[in-house]
């Protein structure tokens, strides 16, 4: 189990492929050994299906990994799935989406690029934008990220 739990956050279906993988079985015998067809396993291990508590132990069982491993890797990936959406953003009706006109907004990921869109905000933005930014983020987080010296140009998440 606790070997597992360095996947704590993948979809278990990644587990599984790997675990066939290092043990030289095919998708498709393996499925027909636990009675499941071909299609679900690998929409499993191509990470396109939740995997079924049922499901789980017949996997668990015919691998011989530990009961309970392979649910308790779905319910990790399901929790980082709703923390995902969970995710808190600054006040985005007080940031002009054109302050981002080369970025689709709804997709920056404002903890992972809090320097770019510091910067930008407070290289473009007026004050309110400038105050949102600071509530948002601290004081001090915005302070460390206008110091800090960066040679690239800022990186947010292009539009499609």
């Amino acid at each position: 189990m606790k070997s597992l739990l360095k996947y704590k956050g993948i979809h278990p279906g990644i587990v599984i492929e790997r675990e066939l993988e290092k043990r030289s079985l095919k998708k498709r015998p393996f499925a027909l050994s636990i009675g499941e067809s071909a299609q679900v396993i690998n929409n499993i291990t191509n990470g396109k299906r939740k995997i079924p508590v049922a499901l789980a132990l017949k996997i668990e069982k015919e691998l011989q990994l530990e009961e309970g491993s392979i649910v308790i890797l779905q319910s990790y990936y399901d929790i980082k799935l709703e923390k995902e959406k969970m995710k808190e953003t600054p006040k985005l009706s007080v940031l002009r989406r054109s302050l981002f006109w080369d970025t689709d907004i709804d997709q920056i990921d404002w903890n992972r690029q809090h320097k770019a869109v510091i910067k930008r905000v407070f290289e473009r933005g007026n004050d309110d934008e400038k105050n949102e930014t600071i509530r948002f983020y601290g004081k001090r987080k915005v302070d460390t990220a206008l110091k800090s010296a960066t040679s690239q140009p800022m990186k947010l998440h292009k539009k499609s």
